[in-house]
């Protein structure tokens, strides 16, 4: 048999002739899988991908993507404000050497005023002067300077600053200036290309690009906000910055990265921009922004409480605690309530009924879909005001273990009772196995099981005889209530 060797182009050519592969265009990629082929190649339609071309996006809306200068001043002590004026930063060694060395001058050590300079990224929406940046931006700001890229600069007024979600408005006297278009982040998915636009480091129009990496993400401080997470490289100097899709449209903001070093470590956050949009048009019509809260405490729904609740997959938001007369009391919540949708949007982690409730209007009417003993229930509640009580998302962190209860109980006296202003429960007195595993501490009060009122002994041990594989226990701690998972079989 002759082999003979084939330049790459000619079997292109040849294959194509053939059938096997579709034509190639200019600026394309082709890719087919050698391993596990399907056997008739021919019937597959070769993978075309084009890449986007961020060179054109880049220059027509680059010029509408600002830097933004702050100046302000903190109290500091002499010590910290020499450091200051070295320019040594906060993070170095030296820098703690300062401090010590104030902490040793005793109470003669003086505080003042130092000068404090940031910066940060922002973007036009309006020809006459309106930009959006991040709250945490000009937070404290006594002046904001915004430079475009012909180098103009002016000096910007703060309309208003929402630090619920980390959306600030300012505007510049100026008019005819380039703006962005703004997209939707419904629209987004989970691969697609995505490209930031800001000053990281004080580098002003740096480019960088990435993919979207995941949607509705809840972070722990910023619960009123779904964000978007992307491999985009973001940097100090990036927050306020647009996250532009792929077709030239604002899709989100540039808030927050995850790193240990300060620097970016492949994981970045935006505030979708429908949620920037809604506060925005807030702040530019009254000056603040509003938002809604339903008066409960709730916590993640994990595999340990689906088991527990018959639940047929872990989603939800736990229900630990209501404000009593909140919004949630008086729609009729009840702890260990779990609740899946709100006006038929879905509640699949905890913290998205934070960010869905605080997206509405204070006083709007919703529709509740709530797991309750084993059975769908809807309820209607009207929201009350985030700026009297935000909404509080309890969190959990314990683990799970395996074997009996292991809770030794007993029923709390009546002077207990009105110190712990409970009507019933049973005290801790001891803990051992699955429940000392799964957090649970002498002294805290067991209030419910599986949402059954723990009222006698004999309850507790009928409802755990009954349990499959796990039990939620409602506990008080102090003055805090929340559920703990204990596995049992």
């Amino acid at each position: 048999m002759n082999t003979r060797l084939t330049s790459p182009h000619a079997l292109v050519a040849a294959l194509a002739t053939a059938g096997v592969i579709g034509a190639v265009g200019a600026g394309a990629y082709t890719s087919a899988r050698a391993v596990n082929a399907p056997t008739n190649a021919a019937s597959v339609a070769p993978a075309m991908v084009t890449l986007p071309d961020f060179s054109t996006i880049t220059s027509r809306d680059g010029p509408a993507v600002v830097n933004i200068s702050v100046t302000g001043t903190a109290k500091a002590s002499d010590a910290e404000a020499a450091a200051e004026m070295q320019g040594i930063d906060p993070d170095d060694p030296m820098f703690q050497f300062f401090r010590r060395f104030q902490g040793q001058a005793g109470p003669r050590a003086q505080q003042r005023d130092v000068p404090v300079r940031a910066q940060g990224s922002g973007f036009i929406v309006s020809p006459d002067g309106i930009i959006m940046t991040n709250a945490h931006v000009v937070k404290d700001a006594k002046e904001v300077t915004v430079k475009l890229t012909d180098r103009r600069e002016y000096r910007a007024k703060v309309l208003g600053a929402d630090a619920k979600t980390d959306i600030a408005v300012l505007k510049i006297d100026a008019r005819n200036l380039p703006t962005l278009a703004l997209g939707n982040t419904k629209d987004l998915k989970v691969g697609e290309w995505v490209l930031a636009i800001g000053s990281p480091f004080g580098f002003e129009n740096t480019v960088t690009a990435g993919v979207v990496s995941a949607k509705g993400r809840s972070l722990p401080d910023d619960s009123y906000v779904p964000f978007i997470q992307t491999d985009v490289a973001v940097n100090p100097g990036n927050s306020g910055g647009p996250l532009l899709n792929t077709r030239g449209e604002v899709v989100g903001i540039n808030s927050q990265i995850y790193s240990r070093s300060g620097g970016y470590q492949g994981v970045s956050f935006a505030i979708p921009i429908d949620v920037a949009v809604q506060v925005k048009d807030q702040i530019v019509a009254t000056g603040k922004a509003t938002h809604a809260r339903l008066g409960v405490a709730v916590q993640e729904v994990n595999q340990a409480f689906a088991d527990s609740f018959k639940l047929d997959k872990p989603e939800g938001a736990l229900v630990s605690n209501i404000e009593k007369g909140g919004p949630g009391d008086k729609a009729g919540l009840k702890a260990g309530d779990v609740i899946r949708k709100v006006d038929d949007q879905p509640i699949v982690s905890s913290g998205d009924l934070p960010a869905v409730i605080g997206q509405q209007a204070p006083g709007k009417k919703v529709t509740l879909e709530v797991w309750r003993q084993g059975e769908r229930q809807a309820l209607s509640a009207r929201l009350g005001d985030a700026s009297d009580k935000p909404t509080q998302v309890a969190k959990n962190e314990s683990a799970a273990g395996q074997g009996k209860l292991g809770l030794a109980l007993r029923p709390l006296q009546p002077q207990e009772k009105r110190e712990a202003a409970i009507e019933n429960g049973l005290l801790i007195e001891d803990v051992a196995g699955p429940s000392a595993m799964a957090g649970v501490q002498a002294g805290d009060v067991l209030l419910a099981i599986n949402g059954t009122p723990a009222k006698s002994l004999e309850q507790v041990r009928e409802v755990v005889a009954r349990a499959d594989k796990s039990v939620a226990l409602l506990i008080q701690r102090g003055e805090d209530k929340i559920f703990v998972p204990v596995r049992i079989g």
